[in-house]
């Protein structure tokens, strides 16, 4: 039997009560926004508090007519048999509340810088960065997400040798950060003459998109250059420096934005993936110091491990942290089964948290 906080229940609820009101009141347009969606995510799981309570009523009044000796036999076989449904209905209910109860992670929410890089394999390394590219951004159009190319630098025969996207939506880094991590596929190259079977990998970073207040970042510490930005582009190209580059000299971090005419929206850019940049770096060391104590390897974003395989020759995709096989890889590649390879993960992550509750 699954026993819930009931205070921490109850809060909820108040809380829900509180900025329902306040939205009635005449806000901000600011505030109106924030407070929409924080009441827009408490809705879910106060709906579910209040049905789990109304069921604990009526478990309570079916076993006071059960035990009561003048109710007729046919009655409390009745009454019994939907007592042992709501029971069932409760235990569901409860563990839908733990779950939504359970610790997040403060950058579920945010949006995400997603760099994929082309690693071993050549141009058929590059290839693949490109067909990954390709299934994130169909993937992030199915869930209402916009995509924008931040930087990239194509592959001499397609694809990308790497490419630097800012995804942005409503709990996009919450689904995105378990895709960190090296992709390998294996499949015969169109180059190949002999039809051999040819394994190459790329390498996937995910990371959470900051502002201002989560990073702080000293002007001082910083190395601007301006330069011509390359590849397509016209006229344009050769007469303005609109592309940036910055160094964060303490950390030796840098990045590039060249996609934008405007140098002034190129820098902005750059900053935006500096701040992820950094962040990043602070949460591994902080991951790093607590490695001792996390088992799981789910949400550890370590891009140094193999975490998932693409087999064409199979059509199957097979993601090595939580042993799942899907003979779906065309309709994974399109983003379309990606969510059920996505969900299985959140799922595993979700009962890692539970079984650390648990245990602790």
């Amino acid at each position: 039997m699954i026993v819930l906080p009931q205070q921490k229940m109850d809060a909820l609820l108040a809380r829900h009560s509180l900025v329902e009101s306040e939205l009635a009141s005449g806000l901000a347009p600011d505030a109106y926004v924030k407070l929409s969606r924080e009441f827009a995510e408490l809705s879910p799981v106060v709906e579910s508090i209040k049905a789990y309570r109304k069921t604990d009523k009526d478990i309570a009044d079916l076993t006071a007519l059960v035990e009561d000796s003048g109710t007729d036999s046919e009655m409390r076989k009745l009454a019994d048999a939907e007592r042992h449904e709501l029971q069932k209905h409760k235990e569901n209910l409860a563990h839908k509340i733990r779950l939504a109860l359970l610790p997040k992670d403060a950058t579920d929410d945010h949006n995400a810088i997603l760099e994929i890089r082309a690693g071993t394999g050549g141009d058929e390394a590059s290839l693949f960065a490109g067909d990954l590219f390709r299934m994130y951004e169909r993937y992030a159009a199915k869930q209402g997400w916009k995509t924008e190319i931040l930087s990239l630098n194509e592959g001499t025969k397609g694809g990308f040798k790497e490419i630097v996207a800012e995804v942005s939506g409503r709990g996009v880094f919450a689904k995105l950060k378990f895709e960190s991590g090296v992709h390998r596929v294996q499949r015969v190259p169109d180059t190949e003459a002999s039809g051999r079977i040819h394994t190459s990998a790329a390498t996937v970073a995910v990371l959470p998109e900051v502002e201002d207040v989560d990073i702080q970042i000293n002007d001082a510490d910083l190395k601007i250059d301006t330069m011509r930005a390359g590849g397509a582009g016209g006229q344009h190209v050769n007469k303005t420096e609109s592309a940036i580059r910055i160094t964060h000299i303490p950390s030796g971090i840098v990045v590039a934005v060249q996609e934008e005419r405007s140098q002034h929206k190129n820098r902005a850019k750059a900053m935006t993936m500096l701040r992820a940049k950094l962040y990043d770096q602070q949460r591994s060391k902080l991951d790093a110091e607590r490695a001792a104590e996390r088992r799981g390897q789910v949400g550890s974003g370590d891009r140094s491990e193999r975490i998932r395989t693409y087999n064409f020759p199979q059509g199957r995709v097979t993601d090595h942290r939580i042993n799942l096989t899907l003979y779906k890889l065309p309709q994974v590649m399109e983003g379309e089964a990606l969510d059920e390879v996505i969900n299985a993960l959140v799922t595993e992550h979700q009962a890692e948290l539970l079984a650390a509750e648990g245990a602790a």
